[in-house]
Protein backbone atom coordinates (compact mmCIF):
# COMPACT_ATOMS: atom_id res chain seq x y z
CA UNK A 1 0.00 0.00 0.00
CA UNK A 2 2.83 2.34 0.85
CA UNK A 3 4.58 1.59 -2.46
CA UNK A 4 1.43 2.31 -4.44
CA UNK A 5 0.81 5.67 -2.82
CA UNK A 6 4.45 6.64 -3.16
CA UNK A 7 4.33 5.87 -6.89
CA UNK A 8 1.18 7.91 -7.37
CA UNK A 9 2.82 10.87 -5.60
CA UNK A 10 5.62 11.16 -8.17
CA UNK A 11 3.60 13.07 -10.83
CA UNK A 12 2.37 15.43 -8.13
CA UNK A 13 5.91 16.16 -7.00
CA UNK A 14 7.04 16.70 -10.61
CA UNK A 15 4.11 19.00 -11.27
CA UNK A 16 4.94 21.03 -8.19
CA UNK A 17 8.53 21.34 -9.35
CA UNK A 18 7.41 22.52 -12.78
CA UNK A 19 5.10 25.10 -11.24
CA UNK A 20 7.96 26.41 -9.12
CA UNK A 21 10.44 26.51 -12.01
CA UNK A 22 8.22 27.65 -14.87
CA UNK A 23 7.87 31.33 -13.86
CA UNK A 24 11.67 31.72 -14.19
CA UNK A 25 11.72 29.94 -17.54
CA UNK A 26 8.91 32.06 -18.86
CA UNK A 27 10.38 35.31 -17.65
CA UNK A 28 13.89 34.77 -19.02
CA UNK A 29 13.02 35.57 -22.68
CA UNK A 30 11.25 38.72 -21.53
CA UNK A 31 14.27 39.74 -19.46
CA UNK A 32 16.59 39.10 -22.41
CA UNK A 33 14.35 41.24 -24.64
CA UNK A 34 14.96 44.19 -22.30
CA UNK A 35 18.68 44.14 -23.06
CA UNK A 36 20.07 45.87 -26.15
CA UNK A 37 23.41 44.58 -27.38
CA UNK A 38 25.27 47.44 -29.03
CA UNK A 39 28.46 46.96 -31.05
CA UNK A 40 30.04 50.39 -31.39
CA UNK A 41 33.30 52.02 -32.47
CA UNK A 42 35.78 52.41 -29.61
CA UNK A 43 35.73 56.21 -29.87
CA UNK A 44 32.08 56.21 -28.75
CA UNK A 45 32.80 54.47 -25.44
CA UNK A 46 32.33 57.35 -23.00
CA UNK A 47 29.38 59.01 -24.74
CA UNK A 48 27.44 55.77 -25.21
CA UNK A 49 28.07 54.70 -21.63
CA UNK A 50 26.43 57.91 -20.44
CA UNK A 51 23.59 57.60 -22.95
CA UNK A 52 23.06 54.00 -21.85
CA UNK A 53 22.52 55.18 -18.28
CA UNK A 54 19.89 57.66 -19.42
CA UNK A 55 18.18 54.97 -21.48
CA UNK A 56 18.10 52.62 -18.49
CA UNK A 57 16.73 55.35 -16.21
CA UNK A 58 13.70 55.59 -18.47
CA UNK A 59 13.05 51.88 -17.89
CA UNK A 60 13.53 51.40 -21.62
CA UNK A 61 16.14 48.65 -21.30
CA UNK A 62 19.75 47.97 -20.40
CA UNK A 63 22.70 48.17 -22.76
CA UNK A 64 25.20 45.39 -23.30
CA UNK A 65 28.09 47.05 -25.12
CA UNK A 66 31.14 45.97 -27.07
CA UNK A 67 33.64 48.67 -28.07
CA UNK A 68 36.29 47.77 -30.63
CA UNK A 69 37.37 48.94 -34.06
CA UNK A 70 34.48 49.08 -36.53
CA UNK A 71 36.19 46.54 -38.77
CA UNK A 72 36.51 43.97 -35.97
CA UNK A 73 32.90 44.45 -34.91
CA UNK A 74 31.63 44.18 -38.48
CA UNK A 75 33.50 40.90 -38.94
CA UNK A 76 32.06 39.59 -35.67
CA UNK A 77 28.54 40.46 -36.80
CA UNK A 78 29.23 38.74 -40.11
CA UNK A 79 30.22 35.65 -38.12
CA UNK A 80 26.91 35.67 -36.25
CA UNK A 81 27.64 37.75 -33.13
CA UNK A 82 24.33 38.63 -31.39
CA UNK A 83 24.41 42.40 -31.84
CA UNK A 84 21.13 44.33 -32.01
CA UNK A 85 22.65 47.66 -33.03
CA UNK A 86 25.85 48.44 -34.94
CA UNK A 87 27.47 51.89 -34.88
CA UNK A 88 30.48 52.30 -37.13
CA UNK A 89 33.11 55.05 -37.17
CA UNK A 90 32.94 55.20 -40.96
CA UNK A 91 30.66 54.46 -43.87
CA UNK A 92 32.90 51.70 -45.23
CA UNK A 93 32.17 49.06 -42.60
CA UNK A 94 28.47 49.86 -42.47
CA UNK A 95 28.41 49.50 -46.27
CA UNK A 96 30.21 46.18 -45.86
CA UNK A 97 27.41 44.77 -43.70
CA UNK A 98 24.71 46.40 -45.80
CA UNK A 99 26.05 44.76 -48.96
CA UNK A 100 25.74 41.42 -47.17
CA UNK A 101 22.20 42.32 -46.03
CA UNK A 102 23.29 42.07 -42.40
CA UNK A 103 21.91 45.46 -41.34
CA UNK A 104 18.40 46.83 -41.72
CA UNK A 105 19.00 49.49 -44.37
CA UNK A 106 15.73 51.26 -43.56
CA UNK A 107 17.01 52.07 -40.06
CA UNK A 108 20.45 53.30 -41.12
CA UNK A 109 21.30 56.95 -40.48
CA UNK A 110 24.38 59.10 -39.87
CA UNK A 111 24.36 59.69 -36.11
CA UNK A 112 27.26 62.09 -35.37
CA UNK A 113 30.47 63.46 -36.85
CA UNK A 114 34.00 64.05 -35.57
CA UNK A 115 37.35 65.69 -36.34
CA UNK A 116 40.79 64.16 -36.81
CA UNK A 117 43.65 65.62 -34.76
CA UNK A 118 47.39 65.25 -34.20
CA UNK A 119 48.35 64.71 -30.55
CA UNK A 120 51.51 64.52 -28.45
CA UNK A 121 52.11 63.70 -24.77
CA UNK A 122 51.01 66.56 -22.51
CA UNK A 123 54.61 67.27 -21.42
CA UNK A 124 55.92 67.47 -25.00
CA UNK A 125 57.79 70.63 -25.93
CA UNK A 126 56.11 70.73 -29.34
CA UNK A 127 53.69 73.57 -29.99
CA UNK A 128 50.97 74.10 -32.55
CA UNK A 129 51.60 72.74 -36.02
CA UNK A 130 50.23 74.31 -39.17
CA UNK A 131 48.73 71.34 -41.05
CA UNK A 132 49.57 72.49 -44.55
CA UNK A 133 50.79 70.43 -47.52
CA UNK A 134 54.29 69.03 -47.03
CA UNK A 135 54.54 70.12 -43.38
CA UNK A 136 57.64 68.64 -41.72
CA UNK A 137 56.00 65.76 -39.85
CA UNK A 138 59.03 63.45 -40.08
CA UNK A 139 61.24 66.13 -38.54
CA UNK A 140 58.73 66.69 -35.74
CA UNK A 141 58.68 62.96 -35.01
CA UNK A 142 62.46 63.03 -34.61
CA UNK A 143 62.77 59.26 -34.84
CA UNK A 144 59.77 58.56 -32.60
CA UNK A 145 56.62 56.58 -33.36
CA UNK A 146 53.38 57.86 -34.84
CA UNK A 147 50.51 55.97 -33.21
CA UNK A 148 47.34 55.47 -35.22
CA UNK A 149 44.70 52.91 -35.97
CA UNK A 150 45.87 50.35 -38.49
CA UNK A 151 45.24 52.11 -41.83
CA UNK A 152 44.46 48.78 -43.46
CA UNK A 153 41.17 48.40 -41.60
CA UNK A 154 40.65 50.77 -38.59
CA UNK A 155 38.57 53.83 -39.58
CA UNK A 156 40.72 56.37 -37.67
CA UNK A 157 43.79 54.93 -39.38
CA UNK A 158 42.11 54.98 -42.77
CA UNK A 159 41.17 58.64 -42.30
CA UNK A 160 44.67 59.39 -40.99
CA UNK A 161 46.48 57.80 -43.90
CA UNK A 162 44.19 59.57 -46.38
CA UNK A 163 44.96 62.91 -44.71
CA UNK A 164 48.71 62.32 -44.66
CA UNK A 165 48.67 61.27 -48.31
CA UNK A 166 46.63 64.34 -49.27
CA UNK A 167 49.11 66.54 -47.40
CA UNK A 168 52.04 64.79 -49.11
CA UNK A 169 53.75 63.46 -45.98
CA UNK A 170 52.71 59.80 -45.78
CA UNK A 171 55.77 58.43 -47.55
CA UNK A 172 58.09 60.24 -45.15
CA UNK A 173 56.50 58.75 -42.00
CA UNK A 174 54.94 55.42 -42.94
CA UNK A 175 57.97 53.53 -41.60
CA UNK A 176 57.43 55.18 -38.20
CA UNK A 177 53.75 54.29 -37.88
CA UNK A 178 52.67 52.15 -34.93
CA UNK A 179 49.58 50.36 -36.23
CA UNK A 180 47.05 49.75 -33.46
CA UNK A 181 43.84 47.71 -33.28
CA UNK A 182 41.64 50.73 -32.54
CA UNK A 183 41.85 54.46 -31.94
CA UNK A 184 41.78 54.16 -28.14
CA UNK A 185 44.90 51.98 -28.29
CA UNK A 186 46.63 54.75 -30.27
CA UNK A 187 45.55 57.27 -27.65
CA UNK A 188 46.89 55.08 -24.83
CA UNK A 189 50.28 54.73 -26.52
CA UNK A 190 50.70 58.51 -26.64
CA UNK A 191 49.40 58.88 -23.07
CA UNK A 192 52.13 56.54 -21.86
CA UNK A 193 54.80 58.37 -23.85
CA UNK A 194 55.53 55.26 -25.91
CA UNK A 195 54.73 57.17 -29.10
CA UNK A 196 55.90 60.71 -29.86
CA UNK A 197 52.70 61.55 -31.72
CA UNK A 198 49.34 60.09 -32.52
CA UNK A 199 46.40 60.57 -34.85
CA UNK A 200 43.06 60.24 -33.08
CA UNK A 201 39.63 61.81 -33.07
CA UNK A 202 39.13 65.14 -31.33
CA UNK A 203 36.72 63.48 -28.91
CA UNK A 204 39.40 60.96 -27.84
CA UNK A 205 41.93 63.69 -27.13
CA UNK A 206 39.33 65.58 -25.08
CA UNK A 207 38.81 62.81 -22.50
CA UNK A 208 42.36 62.86 -21.12
CA UNK A 209 44.81 65.41 -19.71
CA UNK A 210 47.77 63.21 -20.63
CA UNK A 211 47.86 64.41 -24.24
CA UNK A 212 47.52 67.71 -26.04
CA UNK A 213 46.33 68.56 -29.53
CA UNK A 214 48.93 70.29 -31.70
CA UNK A 215 47.04 70.25 -34.96
CA UNK A 216 43.64 69.66 -36.54
CA UNK A 217 43.63 67.99 -39.94
CA UNK A 218 41.86 70.06 -42.62
CA UNK A 219 38.43 68.63 -43.31
CA UNK A 220 39.16 68.44 -47.03
CA UNK A 221 42.25 66.25 -46.40
CA UNK A 222 40.18 63.14 -45.64
CA UNK A 223 36.63 61.79 -46.08
CA UNK A 224 34.11 63.20 -43.58
CA UNK A 225 34.29 61.41 -40.22
CA UNK A 226 30.77 60.06 -39.84
CA UNK A 227 29.23 57.47 -37.51
CA UNK A 228 26.37 55.58 -39.18
CA UNK A 229 24.07 53.52 -36.94
CA UNK A 230 21.61 50.76 -37.84
CA UNK A 231 19.78 47.72 -36.54
CA UNK A 232 21.31 44.34 -37.26
CA UNK A 233 19.21 42.13 -39.52
CA UNK A 234 17.32 39.46 -37.61
CA UNK A 235 17.92 41.15 -34.25
CA UNK A 236 15.49 44.06 -34.59
CA UNK A 237 13.85 43.79 -31.16
CA UNK A 238 11.43 46.46 -29.85
CA UNK A 239 14.04 47.47 -27.25
CA UNK A 240 16.69 47.83 -29.95
CA UNK A 241 14.38 50.00 -32.05
CA UNK A 242 13.63 52.08 -28.98
CA UNK A 243 17.33 52.61 -28.33
CA UNK A 244 18.06 53.60 -31.93
CA UNK A 245 15.31 56.22 -31.65
CA UNK A 246 16.64 57.35 -28.28
CA UNK A 247 19.97 58.13 -29.93
CA UNK A 248 18.11 60.85 -31.85
CA UNK A 249 16.58 62.37 -28.72
CA UNK A 250 17.58 65.76 -27.25
CA UNK A 251 19.01 63.97 -24.19
CA UNK A 252 21.31 61.79 -26.29
CA UNK A 253 22.34 64.65 -28.56
CA UNK A 254 23.29 66.73 -25.52
CA UNK A 255 25.63 63.95 -24.37
CA UNK A 256 27.26 63.66 -27.79
CA UNK A 257 27.79 67.42 -27.91
CA UNK A 258 29.29 67.41 -24.41
CA UNK A 259 31.92 64.93 -25.60
CA UNK A 260 32.68 67.01 -28.67
CA UNK A 261 30.82 65.14 -31.41
CA UNK A 262 28.98 67.14 -34.04
CA UNK A 263 25.31 66.15 -34.03
CA UNK A 264 23.77 65.45 -37.40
Amino acid sequence: MYRKNATRCVPVILLAAIVLISPFVLRSPARAAEDVTVYAAASLTDALNDIGKLFAEQKSGALVTSYLSSSTLAKQIESGAPANVFISADEKWMDYLQDKKLIDQATRYDMVGNELVLIVPADSSLGQVNMTPDFKLAELLAGGKLAMGDPDHVPAGIYGKAALEKLGVWNSVQGSVARLNDVRAALALVERGEASMGIVYATDAAITKKVKVIGIFPQDSHPPVLYPAALVTGNETPAARSFLEFLKSPQAKAVFERYGFSVR
